[in-house]
Formats: C-alpha cells, sequence, structure tokens
C-alpha cells in the first residue's frame, strides 16, 4: 500500500520541481542545500570531495538538477539503509577540478582549501538579490524545514545548526516583512513562522503555488466552520439568556396574580401579564404584536420592568412583615 504524504513532503515535492532559470539564482539554492546538507573534505593527495547527504530524495533530485545546470557536473549517488526503513541517499562530487568550480561559485574556500564563510549559512554576495534570496529560502526549507498538517496548526520551521546561522537565516526573510522568531532545541536552533499569513506569504516566495492554494482552502474552512460556531454559540447564548428572562418574567408574574391580583394593574400591564402566561417562550417582538393596540419590543421591556418592580415591592412588603 502506498504511503500517504504529508502536507509537509508535498511541499517539498513540490519545491524540488520548481525551475531556477537564472545561473545566479540556482547558485543561491544550491548553496542552501550545501549549508544544510553538505560536506567538503580535502583528501590526503590535496584533492577535494564534496557531498550531499539528505533522507529527503526531493532535495536529491534538486541536487542533482542544479549541478547540472549551473556546473554542467554530473555527481554520483550512494544509498544506504539506516534501520529498518530509513534511507541516507549521498551526492558525490569526487573530481577535485569540479569541486572547486563550485566552491569559487558559492564563495566558501579559504586560503587553505577550508570552508570560510564566518560560520554564517552563505556569503552575503550570493544573495544579493531579491530573487536569489527567494531561491535561498527555497533551498534551506528543502533542506532543513517542515510544516505541520494545516488541518491541525499553522506551524513552519528551518532547523539551523547554530545561533549565527539562524539569525542569517531570519535576516534573509525579514527581506520579505516576515517576522521569523528563533527557538532552541536541543543543539540546534529553530527559525519558525507561527502565522497563517506569513506561511502563505513564504509559500508565494518559495514559488510553492499548489501547496498555497491548498492552505488557502483549508483556511477558508477554517474561517468558514470558526464563524459557524461562534453564530451557534451566540444563538444558544441568547437563547438560555431568554430562556431565563422568560422565567424570571413568569415568576414576577404570578407572584403578582397570587397576591393583588392583575385587577389592581392598568390595562397594559393587565393585558402583558395574561399574554406572558399564556405564551411562556413568545420573543418580545412577537408578544408586542398580539397586544391591542400592538406594541414595539422597546415598549414590551418597559411594561416588564413595571411588573417587575411591582413584584419586588411585593417581595419587599413581606420580608418586612416577617420581621
Amino acid at each position: 500500500m502506498k504511503k500517504e504524504m504529508s502536507f509537509s513532503s508535498n511541499v517539498k515535492e513540490e519545491l524540488s520541481r520548481v525551475p531556477c532559470r537564472r545561473t545566479h539564482c540556482q547558485i543561491a539554492e544550491f548553496a542552501a542545500l550545501f549549508a544544510f546538507c553538505g560536506q567538503l573534505r580535502v583528501t590526503s593527495s590535496n584533492g577535494m570531495h564534496m557531498a550531499i547527504q539528505s533522507e529527503n530524495l526531493p532535495v536529491i533530485r534538486k541536487c542533482f538538477t542544479l549541478l547540472r545546470k549551473s556546473f554542467n557536473i554530473s555527481g554520483g549517488v550512494a544509498i544506504r539503509t539506516i534501520g529498518a526503513r530509513t534511507k541516507l541517499y549521498t551526492v558525490c562530487v569526487l573530481n577535485t577540478d569540479d569541486v572547486l568550480r563550485i566552491v569559487q561559485a558559492l564563495k566558501i574556500l579559504g586560503p587553505d582549501r577550508r570552508i570560510s564563510v564566518h560560520g554564517e549559512l552563505v556569503n552575503p554576495l550570493i544573495i544579493q538579490s531579491d530573487c536569489c534570496k527567494r531561491a535561498f529560502i527555497r533551498g534551506a526549507f528543502l533542506s532543513a524545514g517542515s510544516m505541520s498538517d494545516p488541518h491541525k496548526s499553522y506551524h513552519l520551521e528551518i532547523v539551523c545548526p547554530s545561533l549565527l546561522k539562524a539569525a542569517q537565516l531570519q535576516s534573509i526573510m525579514k527581506n520579505f516583512a516576515l517576522s521569523a522568531k528563533t527557538v532552541q532545541r536541543k543543539n540546534n536552533y529553530v527559525v519558525y513562522l507561527k502565522d497563517g499569513d506569513q506561511i502563505v506569504d513564504i509559500l508565494n516566495i518559495m514559488e510553492a503555488h499548489k501547496a498555497l492554494l491548498e492552505l488557502e482552502n483549508i483556511r477558508i474552512l477554517h474561517d468558514i466552520a470558526n464563524q459557524v460556531n461562534r453564530q451557534t454559540n451566540c444563538e444558544v447564548a441568547n437563547s438560555q439568556k431568554t430562556i431565563t428572562a422568560s422565567a424570571r418574567q413568569q415568576e414576577d408574574i404570578l407572584l403578582i396574580k397570587r397576591t393583588i391580583g392583575f385587577s389592581q394593574l392598568s390595562d397594559g400591564l393587565a393585558q402583558l401579564a395574561s399574554l406572558r402566561l399564556e405564551y411562556p417562550d413568545l420573543p418580545l417582538k412577537e408578544l408586542g404584536e398580539r397586544l391591542s393596540p400592538p406594541i414595539g419590543k422597546s415598549g414590551v421591556n418597559h411594561r416588564l420592568r413595571k411588573l417587575n418592580q411591582i413584584a419586588n415591592k411585593i417581595r419587599e412588603t413581606k420580608q418586612g412583615e416577617l420581621l
């Protein structure tokens, strides 16, 4: 049976197929893949090997695409099984000249043939334009990001190996008015978004348009459900309020009837008192329409307050007699 993919997996699958036509954007996206999944090794003969490792097949697919388009390089791939079901994929570039071309394009190689970007994810020269920043964010999410099921909650995150790298990613996202926050989780630092609008924005920035539309549909359904719940709760509350008020009115009217009788009331009050006992659940507007002559809801309210005042005076008198 084919395993159903999560929303996060679907986003990554879509991102792995987003075309990146400009060479400088391709380099920016590859820089993100290398920053989160890459390794550079100097051999004993002073040669250089590069490897991109991931359990995520879309990362490997994108890596192959960018190597071919940006550098005309075809890397090899190794697959290793970890545990019962997890596979670790590794894209290898073993030719030193090819590796040198890549790291020179990424602007990360120091004079001692070691990575030198001052602890950052990427050399700022690689992501000067907005289109390159978009490509880098796309590569970062593809490599180290995840997203919760939007049916349950709104949460998108990218895990960084250090605070300095998280700060740089946060700064890149800020260029697009994304108010990402950072939290430490064990030895890593997580850059995350929890606002639904901002998650829609970052999906648009990364060009995950299919996922964006799906998320928007889910949000619309959530909004409708919330609106229906609010309306239902309001109707229930109003109904309960009406029932409570009606019961209190009947209590007042029955007290008046038992003690002084309706004959002591004005015609308008006596007529309303009788109607309320006859129609205990009738809304005030409809109650007023049954009076002769009919009156509005505010008029009915006014008469009911008068009946309440009379009933309270009767209660006070009874209490005084007991004392």
